[in-house]
């Protein structure tokens, strides 16, 4: 089996690489090929006991999309994204990046006689937006508030049609927040959710932009990627013609994450924590879900974590090594 996956070098992108050269196959067909692609060199995984090659290049730029599935790979992820933030900051890039490189990638596949792979997309809860009832069912229609959420709508559909074409087999799965995400803040809008566990588990002061009370649906990484791998292999005769999945995610209130990071680091790390408002994250945040009822995904086997300690100690064991830093 073959692989590809675009926006390699992001956090969901190296850990989903990560996860395959660990497992070695996917869906229990061995993996023969994976191919790592973004506009930075993504790093590629060790243990793979297969070929593991890497591009950095633009998705969305004229051609590319051509020549990254002129190997014909039978599983896509497509990743690859400009984040919730900077999509509303640059109207156009985001537009290029999100909406421009998927019709690429998408094309691409559609004028290729005889190939139909698996094309799992990456896409968002920010397809929905207010006014929505609190917990918003499967059925929900989509309104989305943002240029991001908008942009990542628009590839639903596109993946939607060419599946019911035959001309792919598109499974999109609306991620719910990550959290808590490795590494330096990023521009995505809902990096705070992270921020605020991450940075004070490190010692380093953080800002809290947003009132305590927001709630909002989170998962780990770990789950993200059990999420890709398992549209990666379902049947997709199970789907019908609805190919839009949104993923289970824990309905959680910012002073929830405060106190069971009390819980686990103790009063100096929630010290660490500023608050600080700003008008237009919060304003961006006020137009998100606060709680989703999956049931369609949970008939397929996805399964996401009950409590945010759960997604603490996942943050603990594939960050930390396990180990709970005394923040001074």
């Amino acid at each position: 089996m073959r692989i590809l996956v675009t926006g390699g070098a992001g956090m969901i992108g190296r850990k989903l690489a990560e996860r395959l050269a660990r497992d070695g196959a996917l869906g229990g067909t061995p993996i023969t090929a994976l191919e790592l692609v973004d506009v930075v060199p993504p790093e590629v995984p060790a243990g793979g006991g297969f070929p593991v090659g890497w591009q950095a290049v633009d998705v969305a730029a004229p051609g590319t999309a051509a020549a990254l599935v002129e190997a014909r790979p039978d599983v896509v992820f497509h990743l690859a994204a400009m984040v919730s933030g900077g999509a509303e900051a640059d109207l156009a890039g985001g537009y290029r990046v999100n909406l421009d490189g998927t019709r690429a990638l998408l094309e691409a596949i559609r004028v290729m006689d005889g190939y139909v792979p698996r094309v799992v997309f990456a896409s968002s809860i920010a397809v929905f937006g207010a006014p929505f009832p609190d917990v918003i069912p499967d059925d929900f229609h989509l309104t989305p508030l943002t240029s991001y959420g908008a942009q990542k709508a628009i590839g639903e559909l596109l993946l939607t049609d060419l599946s019911r074409r035959g001309l792919l087999d598109g499974v999109a799965i609306r991620l719910p927040t990550i959290c808590v995400r490795p590494g330096r803040p990023n521009a995505a809008a809902s990096g705070f959710f992270s921020n605020i566990i991450r940075e004070p588990l490190a010692g380093r002061e953080t800002v809290l932009p947003v009132s305590e009370d927001v709630r909002h649906p989170l998962a780990s990484p770990r789950a993200a990627v059990d999420y890709l791998l398992r549209a990666a292999t379902l049947d997709a005769a199970r789907l019908g013609d609805r190919r839009a999945l949104t993923m289970p995610g824990l309905s959680v209130r910012v002073a929830e994450q405060i106190e069971a990071l009390r819980e686990l680091a103790g009063d100096r790390a929630v010290a660490l924590i500023r608050r600080e408002h700003d008008p237009v994250i919060a304003g961006i945040v006020a137009g998100w879900p606060r709680a989703f009822a999956t049931e369609r995904a949970a008939e397929l086997g996805f399964r996401g974590e009950s409590t945010f300690a759960e997604i603490l100690a996942v943050h603990v064991q594939d960050e930390l090594g396990g180990i709970v830093p005394a923040v001074r």
